[in-house]
């Protein structure tokens, strides 16, 4: 037996291994885990590490099966994050601190992973606000992928005037003067969402690198140590990939990346992958970056964006068409896809597709998936089955569930998406965020939509038979989300031979009380046996600091999640405002089917009306 590399003791280990389900220690060699409760007998070698775990609970490492982690790391570091911020007092005054510190001619940029309903004003922030904070730096506000906030600094800097015409899929709010007012409208897409952001300045190369740095760190600091990035718009490859490719090269990778090939060109699919094919294939890399296939998006006329403010999008005829070409040429040279949807009827007209192209070529080794299927059939789950496909669940209902309620009831949303029914019919699921624009990146937010049934705002959307357990939750972000890369015997379980990936944490997930499963972190978090994120007791085991590039960069002021370095500085102004005052008020400040009917239709109008109930325990 190999001399260990590192010892953990004293551990209240879940291995997620049904032979062996919980153990006190592991033994580490050559990043993968070697000995399982072997500490008295193990042999040490000059060079071992032992770290005394202190009873903490320890879990396989968090694999998110749809990130959006390499364009987001490029980014990371020049987005304001209100993700986790509990008022929208606290939201602007972070607004107008970072447009202080914001150089011309970069934006401020507040790029979604936010949702009204978090707030303990249980609304969204007004045009009005929003220039009051920053008069002079552009502001964009990204709300979900249905609309975008703009002050009148960015419209300029847009060039959206009141001679602007309305971009195809999209729609320049204007007021009775025909001037733009700041608010732009998916509809019925986000193509004019994607193209205002990209208008702002992009960071510097050096500065790229440092934020995809520190975008793994901070997932690092949530348990996270795999990913399957999804691409994303305006995420060209290769020139994209220049900065993840060089993190790997110089071995600095801390999360493991397994990623898809998104295309940028309408009616130019089939031509972007051809290309691609002659680059590389899947597989190629290893078990730290890797190809992982095509998607998810695939053909631009199969994209069933979902806005639950907007009414279900009508694909066009020319779908099938597309699709088949993009996919039938994928099957034939054994490219694994991925593919957007959100909608049942979308779902079926794409199996339609694919249950014709498994006729002439067989898909179903493959290992394609859809993500996301909030309203997908059983009949459709087992059409999916039955062709050898997955589907990747995300907590995008956590933040929008309210608005689907509102629009289809709460009878619908009970199974919206079925996460059980997908289990009993024996489907492959891997669970995942679809961070960083909709849902936040915050692993333990998923697991907590999935364990409680609920939304960020605390509305309940499921009842027990559509909940899982806290284990089967986990399954699903360890072991499920491993059969979307291909890699389930590398990784997902603490086993003899696998992956030496896992977490400690702040807190036992398997015995909090059910809310504070979305405060739990790592404070200790290992990948290929390597430490690379450690707090509170084991800081002295942390890698070393990073710096910040720009040294204006929100991160540097703020931090990430629910902003700590911001709530550290501030806990006191907190507590005499009352914004940690959330849970004194019970059912008060809770929300109803009238409210959120209230809010969604004011949406784009009012935009300032308070969306609660009345409450009055907030001095803002």
């Amino acid at each position: 037996m190999k001399t260990p590399d590192l010892i953990l003791r004293n551990g209240r280990i879940a291995t997620l291994d049904p032979k062996q389900p919980r153990a006190r220690s592991l033994s580490i060699a050559d990043g993968r885990i070697i000995g399982i409760d072997d500490e008295q007998t193990v042999a040490r070698g000059p060079d071992t590490v032992e770290i005394d775990l202190r009873g903490r609970t320890v879990v396989p490492g968090l694999n998110d099966s749809h990130l959006h982690l390499i364009r987001g790391g490029l980014n990371y570091n020049m987005e304001l994050r209100w993700d986790g911020v509990p008022s929208l007092a606290d939201a602007l005054r972070m607004l107008k601190r970072q447009a202080e510190r914001t150089p011309a001619p970069q934006w401020v940029r507040v790029v979604g992973s936010w949702s009204e309903f978090q707030f303990a004003e249980r609304r969204m922030p007004t045009l009005e606000e929003i220039n009051a904070a920053a008069p002079d730096t552009p502001v964009f506000i990204l709300h979900l992928y249905c609309r975008a906030l703009l002050n009148r600094a960015a419209l300029r800097a847009c060039g959206y005037t009141r001679d602007t015409p309305n971009p195809p899929g999209g729609e320049i709010q204007r007021d009775k003067s025909g001037e733009p007012t700041g608010l732009l409208i998916a509809r019925p897409n986000a193509a004019i969402l994607y193209a205002t952001l990209a208008k702002g300045p992009k960071l510097p190369p050096e500065a790229q690198y440092n934020s995809t740095r520190h975008f793994m760190r901070e997932l690092n600091r949530l348990g996270i140590t795999s990913c399957i990035d999804a691409g994303g718009g305006f995420q060209n490859y290769p020139e994209d990939y220049t900065i993840v490719n060089q993190l790997r090269e110089r071995g600095e990778l801390s999360v493991r990346i397994a990623y898809n090939l998104f295309t940028q060109k309408p009616k130019g699919e089939k031509e972007d992958f051809a290309r691609w094919m002659k680059m590389t294939k899947p597989g190629e890399g290893d078990d730290f970056y890797k190809v992982n296939g095509a998607g998810e998006m695939l053909v631009f006329s199969a994209a069933d964006f979902e806005d639950f403010l907007e009414p279900r999008p009508d694909l066009p005829p020319t779908l099938e068409g597309e699709l088949k070409d993009v996919v039938q040429m994928l099957a034939s040279n054994r490219w694994p896809f991925r593919l957007h949807a959100t909608y049942n009827e979308s779902i079926e007209r794409f199996l339609n597709v694919f249950e014709e192209v498994h006729r002439e070529v067989p898909i179903d080794q493959l290992g394609w998936f859809f993500d996301h299927a909030e309203t997908v059939t059983d009949r459709n789950i087992e059409r999916i089955r039955a062709l050898g496909g997955g589907i990747a669940i995300q907590h995008r209902m956590a933040f929008q569930g309210e608005y689907f309620v509102d629009r289809y009831g709460a009878e619908a949303a009970r199974r919206t998406p079925p996460i059980r029914r997908m289990l009993e019919m024996g489907v492959p699921v891997g669970a995942g965020t679809d961070a960083t624009r909709v849902a936040n990146y915050n692993p333990w937010n998923s697991l907590y939509w999935m364990v409680s049934g609920r939304t960020v705002g605390g509305l309940e959307l499921y009842p027990e038979e559509n909940r899982l357990s806290r284990e089967e939750a986990l399954r699903l972000y360890t072991q499920g989300s491993a059969w979307f890369s291909h890699d389930q015997t590398k990784k997902g379980a603490l086993i003899v031979g696998q992956l030496a990936d896992f977490a400690v944490l702040s807190d036992d997930y398997f015995s909090v009380e059910e809310e504070r499963i979305k405060s739990i972190e790592s404070v200790l978090t290992v990948v290929n046996g390597k430490v690379v994120f450690a707090a509170n007791d084991f800081a002295n085991h942390a890698p070393p600091a990073l710096p910040f590039l720009p040294e204006w960069s929100p991160v540097a002021e703020f931090g990430g999640y629910g902003a700590p370095g911001y709530y550290a500085r501030n806990q006191a102004a907190m507590v005499s405002s009352g914004h940690i005052h959330t849970a004194a008020c019970g059912t008060s400040c809770a929300p109803t089917s009238g409210i959120i009917g209230r809010a969604s239709r004011s949406a784009f109008s009012g935009l300032g009306q308070l969306w609660g109930s009345g409450c009055d325990c907030f001095a803002f």
